[in-house]
């Protein structure tokens, strides 16, 4: 069941579907709360929404994705549905995030950079257990993002141009 009522989404300031649009007002909404651009590497979003007085936050992709951060080598699961409650420099009440640690998948509830920034992010889980990193594992280059990008819409290119070769071959 959806935590994403109707009702939730009637109070939104903005809410946006489509993968492309959702992933940059993602990163963009990040980069406004001062938190890495890198937080939140979701895939085939769906819709994505905000409602500013709350600070209340949703995104839902099509299936859970599970992604490893290469820089701490930690696993990461994001659910079909995550939800929080963003503010400078901190994310409250995860939902739908889980996180690897050890042989165990912990829910994660709260995310933190430290403010003055030193550099540090902190992931609590529901347990009570936290883990500090780097925030640099968690931060991507724009030019990285927008070169995923362009071979996303070069793969689909292709995939038009040979569909239209097909087309062309069925037609002789």
């Amino acid at each position: 069941m959806s935590l994403v009522t109707e009702a939730i989404k009637a109070k939104a300031d903005e809410v946006y579907h489509g993968d492309e649009i959702c992933q940059a007002k993602t990163r963009e909404l990040l980069k406004e709360m001062d938190l890495p651009n890198g937080l939140l590497p979701m895939k085939d979003m769906e819709e994505c929404g905000i409602i500013k007085e709350t600070g209340f936050v949703w995104l839902k992709q099509k299936k859970s994705y599970t992604h490893k951060f290469q820089d701490i080598g930690r696993l990461v699961t994001y659910g079909k549905e995550v939800t929080a409650y963003v503010q400078k420099n901190k994310v409250k009440k995860l939902t739908g995030v889980k996180a690897k640690e050890l042989l165990i998948w912990l829910s994660l509830s709260d995310i933190s950079v430290d403010d003055p920034p030193t550099g540090k992010i902190t992931f609590k889980a529901t347990t009570g257990l936290f883990r500090t990193f780097p925030v640099s594992a968690f931060e991507v280059e724009e030019d990285v993002v927008k070169d995923v990008e362009v071979k996303n819409n070069k793969e689909k290119e292709v995939v038009s141009v040979a569909a239209a070769a097909a087309i062309e071959v069925k037609q002789i």
